[in-house]
């Protein structure tokens, strides 16, 4: 989750050895407009939808990839939901391995993503936070320690050494930078609806662990479960003190973990079966992902 190219959770897309480098109903897989624009004809409302993101929105490794720069797929959440919201003009700005830092500054082709929002946009969905947290290291972290010691908690005692958890330190940091991006939001977009959509259920929400499918010990496999659900709080609370809607992603997506079988899971594990980037949303992640934004526009709340 950094600018080096890394997707959300930090490591490489497509670029780091898979063991370092995821649906609502109705929700049909559906082959959304590119990146550029939407123009579906006679659509009473012509909705303008930006999305802004990392890694987790961009999708990585779903085809079709239309960005090779920002490992963007056309099939990601906001592609499905730009369709079926028929939005007459949707951009999508994200990129894997953005922080909040890329909503201003450039990530090689990709323009800084807050460049897209503009007082003629109506709604902007943005994800991010877990790159500016360093997820995708921490995954890396406990894989590496995992294999010595399956049966302990070693990088739950790694972070934790000095004291006070270094993840949750991380999450706390992050949030005024969240903070900083929506403000930023609504200074260049006032009128626009404004999602901040969480992440997905990574691991068993039950905290037990499926070593070696997925390489990290059994004592670690709840203390990421805590780490992500620590980020996806602090971002429902950012949202909450900051006029956004927060979108749960991992209510939905709870019994599809990486653990899961290849046909039932919507995430992929380090060494993905599917089209996908390792620890990320496969594509029947990002419907369900689709979802649960689809579910909140329609007036849902923020979890199902």
């Amino acid at each position: 989750m950094t600018d080096d190219r890394r997707p959300a959770d930090g490591t490489r897309a497509r670029r780091r050895p898979a063991v370092l480098a995821s649906a609502a109903a109705g929700c049909a897989l559906v082959a959304a407009a590119t990146p550029a624009a939407a123009h579906p004809a006679g659509h009473a409302h012509r909705l303008a939808y930006v999305a802004l993101g990392d890694s987790y929105t961009s999708g990585p490794g779903i085809p079709t990839q239309v960005d090779a720069n920002c490992a963007r797929s056309n099939r990601n959440y906001p592609s499905l939901v730009a369709r079926r919201a028929g939005a007459a003009a949707f951009t999508d700005a994200s990129c894997s391995g953005a922080t909040t830092a890329q909503m201003w500054q450039a990530q090689g082709t990709n323009p800084p993503q807050l460049d897209a929002v503009s007082r003629h946009t109506d709604l902007v969905s943005l994800q991010i936070g877990g790159n500016d947290v360093g997820f995708g290291t921490i995954i890396a972290t406990c894989a590496r320690l995992g294999a010595k010691d399956p049966a302990g908690n070693p990088c739950q005692r790694s972070y934790g050494a000095s004291g006070q958890d270094a993840s949750a330190l991380a999450v706390r940091q992050t949030a005024p930078k969240i903070t900083k991006v929506l403000r930023a939001v609504r200074a260049r977009a006032p009128h626009a609806r404004v999602l901040l959509v969480g992440y997905p259920d990574l691991l068993p929400d039950d905290g037990v662990g499926c070593f070696p499918q997925v390489p990290f010990a059994q004592g670690d496999f709840a203390y990421l479960r805590d780490t992500e659900k620590r980020l996806n709080a602090m971002l429902r609370t950012v949202a909450a003190h900051n006029r956004a809607a927060y979108v749960d992603t991992y209510g939905p997506t709870v019994g599809h973990d990486m653990c899961k079988a290849p046909a039932d899971r919507w995430i992929e594990p380090l060494q993905p079966a599917a089209p996908a980037a390792p620890a990320h949303p496969n594509a029947l992640g990002e419907q369900a992902m689709a979802g649960a934004v689809l579910h909140r526009l329609a007036g849902g709340s923020g979890h199902r």
